[in-house]
């Protein structure tokens, strides 16, 4: 039984590798390029600034990836009209603002968006027998959104997730003749990892599956050198560094676009509110500035709070506990009689521990720190990145080998950071000159305590990261797009 299974699939096999050596035939779109991502496409951020890189550069795009559906009726829409070209009726019924791509993707008229819907696990039998049945399920609804799409010349696919999403394109490469391209932001194996543990067998498969079909790509990216030197010494895949970098729009607010953003948020969150009503009725106040009605001049508050901000997918490779006893530490610290800002932390995201932690924080009583968890338009988070005082980045990599993007919009806002220690951390955070690198709750609150101790001064060690980060001219997106990735469609 099990040797006319084995013919059956090298038969298989022979007959995908003639595929791919046949020409290519005219119903091939010369030089578009699909980009891939199992996941929401909405918080894939490197991915989307692929496509646009891609479009930019006279490439046909399809955009693949979860939108993330929920209901919502067409009045609650806020998508140009140009997208609704891009998703069926069934998409447009259900798509989840609070996650949809950024605006410059959904206006791109070369960039054509295909959604795949994510698949709950079935809650029937044992959690093996779930993953499986999700696993093969999503390789099937893959497998069938890749063969409908027009014909590209490249797929260029996000990884992780990468079960069952290499093995399925790789396959499409196989029938359609097209190139794989892998861009490796970290291990699969090693997020599954932090859940079931190092040695259980579904993480044993998912590392075995990860290097075995990882070397079946015709090209490789990564975000790291570290991860570069990985993947050649125990994968033998050969990819070439291409670093993570802040996009044009992140940058530092100007007060007026500042003030804008408060006076938004103000309507839903408390922390941004003004603390009384203005005795001036020509003068619009929240937490952090004013604006002044007559003139249209925007000032800081004086004696206003410190904002601290933070952004996490709420997972496990991100522990908040360390935050939380650090403020804990800092709130402490001015009671003790320390002259210290009070403070607004800020921790923007989605995820599946957001509820869990929301939980501790409502237990927390400050009485000089303010805490929110928003989840921001992709248009407004920039604008609070640029007009924060101090970023705090808690993401420990599950594999110790990629960065966290965070971090590098952050210093595109020219926003100083404190980070969590990890193993190459130090391609990106330079300790003492761009930011500071804290390894538990009481070293953080150390440096809280140092940065803010002046605070606003321009004499403090914050402004002097700041001022590092102004000078130090950093490359954005698009040049190091240029520079990394685009020889190499150019080339093939």
């Amino acid at each position: 039984m099990l040797l006319p299974l084995v013919a059956a699939g090298l038969a298989l096999c022979a007959a995908l590798l003639w595929l791919r050596g046949r020409p290519a035939g005219p119903e091939g779109a010369r030089g578009r390029v699909c980009v891939a991502v199992l996941g929401d496409l909405g918080r894939s951020p490197r991915m989307q600034y692929h496509a646009l890189a891609l479009a930019r550069h006279g490439h046909g795009v399809t955009l693949l990836g979860f939108l993330m559906l929920i209901a919502a009726s067409f009045t609650q829409i806020k998508v140009p009209p140009a997208v609704y070209a891009h998703l069926s009726i069934l998409d447009v019924l259900y798509f989840e603002l609070g996650t949809k791509p950024h605006s410059d993707i959904l206006c791109n008229e070369k960039i054509h968006i295909v959604s795949i819907s994510e698949l709950k696990v079935l809650q029937v039998g044992p959690k093996i027998f779930q993953y499986i049945t999700k696993v093969i399920a999503q390789a099937i609804q893959l497998f069938y959104t890749m063969l409908k799409i027009d014909r590209p010349s490249y797929i260029l696919l996000q990884n992780p997730p990468g079960l069952p999403s290499i093995a399925v394109t790789w396959m499409i490469c196989l029938v359609r003749r097209s190139k794989l391209i892998i861009d490796w932001h970290n291990y699969g194996y090693t997020i599954m990892s932090l859940i079931h543990g190092k040695n259980h067998p579904i993480v044993q498969i998912a590392k075995w599956y990860e290097k075995l079909f990882g070397r079946l790509s015709d090209y490789n990216f990564c975000v790291t050198n570290a991860m570069k030197e990985d993947l050649q010494m125990n994968c033998n895949i050969k990819a070439i560094t291409l670093y993570d970098k802040p996009a044009s729009f992140f940058k530092e607010t100007p007060l007026e676009l500042q003030h804008k953003l408060y006076m938004k948020l103000a309507k839903d969150y408390a922390p941004f509110k003004r603390g009384t009503d203005s005795i001036y009725p020509d003068v619009e106040k929240s937490a952090f500035t004013e604006l002044d009605i007559r003139n249209g001049n925007v000032t800081q508050v004086k004696e206003r709070p410190a904002l601290l901000i933070s952004s996490t997918s709420w997972t496990e490779d991100e522990d908040f506990s360390i935050l939380l006893k650090a403020l804990e530490d800092y709130e402490e610290y001015v009671n003790d009689g320390i002259k210290l800002p009070s403070l607004v932390c800020v921790i923007t995201g989605k995820g599946p521990l957001k509820k869990h932690y929301n939980r501790l924080i409502d237990k927390m009583h400050f009485k000089h720190i303010q805490i929110c968890t928003p989840w921001l338009e992709a248009e407004d988070y920039p604008v609070l990145l640029g007009s924060a005082d101090l970023g705090v980045c808690l993401h420990k990599s599950s594999s110790g080998l990629d960065l966290p993007m965070k971090v590098v919009d952050m210093f595109g806002c020219c926003l100083p950071v404190c980070a969590v220690h990890f193993q190459c951390l130090h391609e990106l955070v330079k300790h003492d000159e761009n930011g500071l690198i804290f390894r538990d709750s009481n070293e953080l609150a150390e440096q809280l305590k140092m940065l803010l101790l002046e605070f606003p001064t321009g004499e403090s060690k914050l402004y002097l990261f700041r001022r590092n980060l102004r000078a130090s001219k950093q490359l954005r997106w698009d040049e190091s797009w240029e520079q990394t990735v685009l020889p190499v469609f150019r080339n093939n």
